[in-house]
C-alpha cells in the first residue's frame, strides 16, 4: 500500500515529498524503525513522539506523519502533518490492515467492574456454540485457539489492528474486548467497527490518570458517543451511570437489571457456595458462578450473546456450562482444616464491598472473614483509606500488605490504607507488608468455616517492585500452605 492510499479519507493539513511510496512498516515506535518504514509521531501521556523524528529517519524512515512540521526537512523523506496524529494512529492502522474489524461482530465491554468476566465468557459462550471467535482482555487475548499473552487491558491501536487482521485470516466471526477508560480517552480503539458495546457499572477508579470522576465518565462515555446507529447499546439499569452512558448514543438502547425493569431481566433464586441458581426473561438456569455481582456479569452476557442472534435458549444452555473466569472469584479449599480461601481481582471499593458481601452471605455466621488486600502503587492514592475503610466494615479480621507497589514504598501505602480506619478497626486490622506472609498468616489463622479473601492481583503472576516484575501468584502461595497444613 502507498501513503497516498493509506492516506484516503484522513484531513491532511500540508504534504512534503512523495505520497506515491509505500508505506512500509508503520510504527509509532521509533525504535522498530528500519529502512522504508513509516513513522507516525504520537504525543501521548508521557512521550510526545516528534522528539523521535530525527531518530526514525536515522533509521531509515522514508515517510514520517506527524502535527508540526520540524523546522529543517530532510531530502528524500516525506512529511504529512495531521491536526491529530493520535486520534489519527487508529485510523491508520486499520486502513492499512484492510479494516478487519468490518467483517467480523466486535463487541466492546466497558465499565470499572466485570468487563474480564463477559468479555472472557462471551468468548467462551461462542466458542462452544461452535464459532470462530476472537478475545482482547486483561487476562489474555485469543485469536480462536491460539493465545497470545495480554500486556494491556486494550493494546495500542497499531498492535489492536493487528491482532484484529489476525482474527480476521483466522476466520473469526466474532470479537469480543475489553475497552478500558485510557484506551477510549487515548483514541486506542479508533478505526475500529463496534457492533455493540455492554456497560457494566461506574465506581471511583483510575483517578490517577483521569484526575476527576466527571473525566472518568466522559472517557467511558465517549466509547458509547462513537457507536454507530446500527449497533446495540447494552447497560445495566441498577447502575446510575448506565443511562447516562446512552444520552447522544446512536445505537439501538437495551437494559439489564435485577433492581428495575429491563430488557434481560433477573432474578435470583438460591445462592450456593459453588453456584447461583437465577432466573432470565423466564428461562431459569443454574450458574456455576458465585455472587449478585456475577449474576449481573451473566445477565450481560446473555443479553448480548441474544441481542448478536443467538437463540436465549442456547445462550441460557451454554451460559450455564460456563466455570469462572481465571482469578474471579476463584475458589481454592483446604481439605485439612476445612476453610475456604477466595482471590479475586478486587482493587476498588466496590468491587471489594461486592465480593466480601458474597462471601458474608456464603459464611451465614458459620464462620469469620479474614480479608487480605493492598493497594496498587503509582495508582490513585484517593481511593486507599477507601478500600481499607470497605475492607473492615466486611471483615472480622483485616489484614494490609503489599499489592503491586511499583516504585512508591509499600509501607507508606499501607499507612495510607490505615489513614480510612478508626481505632476499633485497628484492634482487628493486623499489616504484613511481605505478601506471601500475609497470606500464609491468613491460613494459619483460618478455622473450619471460615473464609479467606485474597484481593487485588487476581490473574497476576508478578509483583511489581522498583519497576522489577518478580514472580508472584497469590492462588500458589495458597496451594502450597495447604499442603503443609496440620
Amino acid at each position: 500500500m502507498t501513503v497516498a492510499e493509506l492516506l484516503k479519507g484522513i484531513q491532511v493539513v500540508s504534504t512534503v515529498g512523495n505520497t506515491n511510496i509505500e508505506v512500509g512498516n508503520f510504527t509509532s515506535d521509533s525504535r522498530t524503525v528500519s529502512d522504508g518504514d513509516t513513522f507516525i509521531a504520537v504525543k501521548g501521556v508521557h512521550v510526545d513522539g516528534h522528539a523521535y523524528i530525527d531518530k526514525a529517519i536515522s533509521q531509515g524512515a522514508k515517510c514520517v506523519i506527524l502535527e508540526q512540521m520540524p523546522n529543517e526537512l530532510v531530502q528524500g523523506v516525506t512529511y504529512i502533518q495531521l491536526s491529530n496524529t493520535l486520534a489519527s494512529v487508529g485510523l491508520l492502522a486499520s486502513a492499512l490492515h484492510g479494516d478487519p474489524s468490518k467483517t467480523m461482530k466486535v463487541v466492546g465491554v466497558t465499565g470499572t467492574n466485570g468487563k474480564t468476566t463477559i468479555a472472557t465468557l462471551l468468548y467462551k459462550v461462542f466458542k462452544e456454540s461452535g464459532h470462530k471467535v476472537g478475545l482482547l482482555s486483561t487476562v489474555c487475548n485469543y485469536i480462536d485457539d491460539e493465545v497470545i499473552p495480554a500486556t494491556h487491558t486494550t493494546p495500542d491501536p497499531i498492535e489492536l489492528q493487528a491482532l484484529l487482521y489476525k482474527m480476521k485470516q483466522a476466520g473469526c466471526e466474532y470479537v469480543f474486548m475489553e475497552v478500558s477508560s485510557h484506551a477510549a480517552d487515548q483514541c486506542r480503539i479508533a478505526g475500529i467497527d463496534f457492533d455493540g458495546a455492554v456497560f457494566t457499572n461506574l465506581t471511583r477508579d483510575h483517578l490517577d490518570y483521569h484526575k476527576t470522576v466527571d473525566n472518568y465518565i466522559a472517557a467511558k462515555k465517549k466509547f458509547f458517543d462513537s457507536l454507530k446507529s446500527e449497533a446495540f447499546a447494552l447497560v445495566n439499569d441498577d447502575d446510575k451511570k448506565g443511562r447516562v452512558m446512552l444520552q447522544n448514543c446512536k445505537a439501538s438502547h437495551y437494559f439489564y437489571a435485577l433492581k428495575n425493569p429491563a430488557d434481560f431481566k433477573g432474578k435470583v433464586l438460591e445462592l450456593h457456595p459453588d453456584s447461583t441458581e437465577i432466573e432470565v426473561n423466564g428461562l431459569e438456569l443454574s450458574l456455576q458462578l458465585v455472587g449478585g455481582f456475577n449474576v449481573y456479569n451473566a445477565l450481560a452476557v446473555f443479553g448480548a450473546a441474544t441481542l448478536l442472534g443467538m437463540p436465549k435458549e442456547e445462550a441460557a444452555r451454554v451460559l450455564s456450562m460456563m466455570r469462572p473466569v481465571d482469578g474471579r472469584f476463584q475458589v481454592i479449599h483446604s481439605a485439612r482444616k476445612a476453610y475456604t480461601a477466595v482471590v479475586d481481582y478486587a482493587h476498588t471499593p466496590d468491587a471489594l464491598v461486592n465480593v466480601l458481601t458474597t462471601i458474608n452471605n456464603l459464611c451465614k455466621g458459620s464462620g469469620r472473614v479474614i480479608c487480605v488486600v493492598g493497594a496498587g502503587g503509582d495508582r490513585d492514592a484517593g481511593k486507599r483509606p477507601i478500600m481499607a475503610k470497605e475492607a473492615v466494615a466486611k471483615s472480622d479480621i483485616l489484614i494490609l500488605t503489599s499489592d503491586n507497589p511499583r516504585s512508591e514504598d509499600p509501607n507508606e501505602i499501607i499507612r495510607q490504607m490505615k489513614e480510612g480506619l478508626t481505632e476499633d478497626d485497628m484492634s482487628k486490622t493486623l499489616c504484613i507488608t511481605d505478601r506471601k506472609e500475609a497470606i500464609r498468616t491468613a491460613c494459619m489463622m483460618a478455622q473450619k468455616g471460615d473464609f479467606i479473601l485474597v484481593a487485588g492481583k487476581g490473574h497476576e503472576t508478578y509483583q511489581e517492585v522498583k519497576g522489577v516484575k518478580n514472580h508472584f501468584d497469590d492462588r500458589e502461595v495458597i496451594k502450597d500452605f495447604m499442603k503443609v497444613e496440620k
